[in-house]
């Protein structure tokens, strides 16, 4: 049985709870978020397997997932990031911020997100058990992407994306 890690606002451990009981209250928790990006400055999107519990088929940053309880955040985005899209390279922290949204089904995401950046031009070798496709996009082909077909992005992407969009300019 999968479980989330809770957390206050300050993202100061309070406790564990089974993934989908957090997703159904919903609870704070931590999460992380990785974005990819190519030499070109492209981001990496995958297009999340049409069997996932929640937003199957939608397109979104490169990997999503949570850490475990004692897992270091640095442990965890590297695992997730070789399992989901059998890639690896240097990543560092950006930013954090906090949303709760519906993401069908009933379930609410409520996550205190770690955004993490990484650079590389590594192809992926994706999970189809977690991902059904991938392609690169410059930032805004996304953006004017997801003006036009919003109901194709999860709603953490649409959330954090001009966020991602500032630390990259001021980062180029």
């Amino acid at each position: 049985m999968e479980q989330v890690i809770l957390v206050n606002e300050q993202d100061q451990q309070i406790g564990i709870m089974e993934k989908m009981a957090a997703h159904i209250v919903p609870r704070l928790h931590r999460a992380f978020s990785i974005f990819i990006f190519n030499s070109h400055g492209e981001l990496l999107l995958q297009q999340r397997a049409f069997t996932k519990y929640h937003s199957p088929g939608l397109w979104t940053n490169t990997c999503c997932s949570h850490p475990r309880n004692g897992e270091t955040l640095e442990a965890a985005t590297s695992r997730r990031l070789q399992e989901e899209m059998g890639m690896s390279c240097e990543m560092h922290e950006v930013f954090t911020f906090i949303y709760k949204a519906p993401v069908g089904l009933g379930l609410i995401e409520h996550e205190f997100d770690h955004v993490w950046f990484g650079t590389t031009d590594t192809t992926p070798v994706i999970n189809t058990e977690e991902v059904a496709s991938w392609k690169y996009m410059s930032l805004d082909a996304i953006a004017t992407d997801m003006k036009a077909h919003p109901e194709c992005y999860t709603e953490w992407f649409k959330i954090s994306f001009d966020e991602i969009t500032k630390h990259v300019n001021k980062n180029p």
